[in-house]
């Protein structure tokens, strides 16, 4: 007795679930880049040629030094207050902690510098996205 040969069409049901079932693992294997959501966008005129913009309801402060732009997140790394920026610098009205301008601490309680987020040029505006290392546009 002959064994009967596969189908074409059991052939492509089973090829279709194997794939299937290979892109239902492939999902969860393979990480998906993470959207970054626009924080703040700016236009670029605002910015002063030396200084910062504050912008308290969004927790941002934006710093142009030396021909370099830094976002920088205005939420303490100690306990999350909204840390005010005053000529000499940043501080954290709740416990004291203090920063410099371009957000690195100088004096605790917390331990971590402010959180640079990333800045991107788009035509005539700052786009400020989520967290970043150096956030230069």
């Amino acid at each position: 007795m002959e064994k009967p040969r596969q189908s074409r069409r059991q052939f492509i049901v089973a090829l279709v679930t194997l794939l299937a079932a290979a892109g239902g693992i492939w999902r969860f294997l393979v990480p998906r880049k993470a959207k970054r959501e626009m924080l703040l966008r700016v236009p670029k005129a605002e910015l002063p040629s030396h200084g910062a913009l504050v912008y308290r309801e969004s927790r941002i402060a934006l710093v142009r030094e030396e021909g370099n732009i830094i976002a920088l997140s205005l939420v303490c790394p100690h306990l999350g207050c909204t840390v005010a920026v005053t000529p000499t610098g940043m501080v954290c009205p709740c416990h004291g902690s203090r920063f410099n301008q371009r957000g690195e601490l100088l004096s605790g309680p917390a331990t971590e510098p402010l959180a640079a987020l990333a800045v991107a040029s788009d035509g005539e505006y700052l786009v400020v996205t989520g967290r970043s290392r150096g956030g230069n546009a």
